[in-house]
Order: structure tokens, then sequence, then C-alpha cells
């Protein structure tokens, strides 16, 4: 089974900026989409809507990547999960 769509509420520091963080994200595997919002900011964060959509997300991975960019998962709002079909 893999994590085919993934809806996470993010804090993370102003840098690195929006654009910077969704090509960060878009380049780990599995992802083939990224869409990020921003929801709320203050002096010195922002909370962001982060849907990534895939195939074969991998959680784990995500969550240390988000972390050496000063980011942190507040909630996992929404989980997609597909069997792959095999063929025979």
């Amino acid at each position: 089974m893999n994590i085919t769509h993934l809806v996470l509420d993010v804090l993370k520091p102003h840098e690195p900026s929006l654009p910077e963080f969704a090509s960060s994200m878009a380049n780990l595997k599995g992802i083939t989409r990224v869409d990020v919002s921003l929801i709320e900011m203050d002096e010195k964060t922002e909370s962001l809507k982060v849907i990534l959509e895939g195939i074969g997300i991998y959680f784990d991975e995500i969550k240390q990547h988000m972390s050496k960019l000063g980011a942190v998962i507040h909630s996992v709002d929404q989980v997609i999960i597909e069997k792959q079909s095999r063929r025979q």
C-alpha cells in the first residue's frame, strides 16, 4: 500500500521561502505534486497547509526533510492510501 495524498499542517521559520520550501519537498522520492499555502504568519514563523501527492510517499522521509529545513509537522489532516494492483 502506498500513500498517494497527504495534507499536513506545518510550522516553519520564514526561511527558506515558500517557493524554496515547495521545490525542496518536490525533490523527495515519490512526490509528484506539491501545493503549499500560507495560512498565518507571525514575527518569526509561518503556518502552512502542505498538500503532497505522488506514488509511494514516505512519511518518515518527509518528516526528517522538513526538520532539516527547521519545519515541524503540527498535524496530519488527511491521508489517502492506494493499494498497488498486481498484474498477472
